[in-house]
C-alpha cells in the first residue's frame, strides 16, 4: 500500500503559471491518489504541457446554510466573521485559507484561485440572523478568510449587499481587503464611519512591485493600495494597515510600508508571520523554488526558527507571531516603527449600542399601543474593534 502520510517532494518544481500563484493542481489531503512530477528526458515535459494550458476562473453558486461563524480562538480578537466567497482569485502564494478548499474536494493549488464559490444567499441569511430575538450584536469581520473584494465581487456585489444589511441593522463591522474595489462602496462606508459602525484594514505586504506581482499575482499593486488607504482616510473612514504575512528574507521592508501607510492616513497597524498549515507548506515551498531558488533554503530555515524547528505550529499562543529570538526582534521592529509613526496610538471604538433588531419597526411611526423597542447590546455597549487576522 502506498504511504501518503508524507508530503510529495517534487524532483523539479512545476513551471510557474503567468497570473497565478500556484503552479499545479496538487491533490488535496483527502484524495487517495497523488502524482509526482519528474523529468523523464522527453523534449516536452508534463510540467511544460501543463503550463501551456489556460485556467479560466469559474464561479460556483452555493446556497449557504448559515451566515455568521463564531470565533473562539484566543489569538483572534473579533467575535464572529462572515465570508461571501470560498477561494480567492488574487492567488496569493502564502494564503493560509488555501487548505480549506480540500473540504470541497478541490485542490488547494490552482482550484483555490480558479474555482470560486459564491454564497449567493448570504445577505438574506445575515438579515435573518440579525433579526432573531436572541441575537446579541457582536463585532464582526467581513473577509477574514478570503478577500471579500476579489475580482468576482465586481459583478456579483455580495459584499455590498452585506454592507447594506449591516447598515439597516446599524450593526458594527470591520473589513479587511487588499483590493481597491472597496472604493466603490464609499457611499455606504462613509456614513457608517460617522456613526462609529465600521473600520477598514488594507493589507500591504510589501512596497516592492515585482515581489508583490509574484506573491499576489491578481491583487492591486502596493501603490494602488496606498491610494486606497488615502481615499478611505479622506472620506473619514477609520483605516488601518496589515503588514502580513512577514516572510523572512523576502518582504523585509516592513518599516517602509508602515511609514507610507501612516503618510497616506492609516491610524493603526498589525502584522502576522507566515503560516504554513497542511498543503500550504508544500505549495509555498514550490513557489519559493520557482521564484527564489537561491533563497529558498535560507527562508525556510528562518521560518523554522520562528516555529521551534518545525515548518508550522498551530497552537494559539504562537501561530500568529511565532516565538524565539527572531520573532522577538521582529516584534520589536514593528512596535518601534509604530511608536515612531504614531500608529496604534488611539483605540478606535465601534459602537454596538445602536443595533436595531427590527429596522422596519424602529422607523415606523409608533402608536400608543406599541411597546418601547428594546435593544439588547450584551454585557458591554462599546468595545474596541479587533484587528482582523489574515495573511493573504
Amino acid at each position: 500500500m502506498d504511504d501518503f502520510s508524507q508530503p510529495v517532494v517534487f524532483q523539479r518544481p512545476p513551471t510557474a503559471l503567468k497570473g497565478r500563484g500556484a503552479a499545479s493542481g496538487m491533490a488535496h489531503r483527502f484524495e487517495r491518489d497523488q502524482r509526482e512530477a519528474v523529468d523523464d528526458g522527453w523534449p516536452v515535459s508534463e510540467d511544460e504541457a501543463f503550463a501551456a494550458q489556460t485556467f479560466p476562473t469559474r464561479v460556483i453558486r452555493e446556497t449557504a446554510r448559515s451566515a455568521l461563524s463564531r470565533n473562539d480562538s484566543p489569538d483572534i480578537a473579533f467575535d464572529q466573521a462572515i465570508n461571501p466567497y470560498r477561494g480567492c482569485e488574487h492567488g496569493c502564494s502564502y494564503c493560509y485559507a488555501r487548505p480549506t478548499h480540500s473540504y470541497l474536494g478541490l485542490s488547494p493549488g490552482l482550484d483555490f484561485e480558479t474555482q470560486i464559490v459564491a454564497k449567493h444567499n448570504l445577505p438574506e441569511l445575515l438579515d435573518q440572523a440579525l433579526s432573531r430575538p436572541g441575537y446579541v450584536p457582536r463585532l464582526t469581520n467581513v473577509g477574514s478568510a478570503t478577500d471579500c473584494y476579489q475580482p468576482v465581487e465586481r459583478e456579483l456585489g455580495l459584499t455590498r449587499r452585506l454592507i447594506e444589511v449591516f447598515q439597516r441593522h446599524r450593526h458594527p463591522f470591520s473589513i479587511i481587503t487588499k483590493s481597491s474595489l472597496i472604493e466603490r462602496d464609499l457611499d455606504l462606508l462613509a456614513p457608517l464611519a460617522q456613526q462609529g459602525l465600521v473600520a477598514v484594514y488594507i493589507t500591504i505586504t510589501t512596497l516592492d512591485a515585482t515581489l508583490a506581482r509574484r506573491l499576489e499575482p491578481r491583487a492591486a499593486s502596493p501603490l494602488r493600495r496606498l491610494r486606497t488607504v488615502k481615499t478611505l482616510a479622506e472620506a473619514g473612514i477609520p483605516v488601518g494597515v496589515s503588514v502580513a504575512p512577514q516572510i523572512p528574507f523576502l518582504n523585509e521592508d516592513m518599516e517602509r510600508v508602515l511609514s507610507a501607510a501612516a503618510e497616506a492616513g492609516a491610524g493603526s497597524a498589525f502584522y502576522t508571520v507566515l503560516r504554513l498549515p497542511w498543503e500550504l507548506n508544500e505549495l509555498f515551498q514550490q513557489w519559493l523554488q520557482q521564484h527564489y531558488p537561491e533563497r529558498a533554503d535560507r527562508i525556510m530555515a528562518r521560518v523554522r526558527d520562528f516555529r521551534g524547528g518545525q515548518d508550522y505550529q498551530s497552537d494559539f499562543k504562537t501561530r500568529m507571531k511565532g516565538h524565539g529570538l527572531w520573532a522577538d526582534l521582529l516584534n520589536q521592529r514593528f512596535h518601534k516603527a509604530c511608536a515612531r509613526l504614531g500608529l496604534n496610538r488611539e483605540r478606535h471604538e465601534l459602537d454596538v449600542s445602536q443595533f436595531l433588531r427590527d429596522p422596519d419597526q424602529a422607523f415606523r411611526q409608533p402608536s400608543l399601543f406599541d411597546d418601547p423597542i428594546q435593544v439588547d447590546a450584551g454585557p458591554s455597549s462599546r468595545r474596541a474593534p479587533a484587528h482582523p487576522v489574515r495573511t493573504d
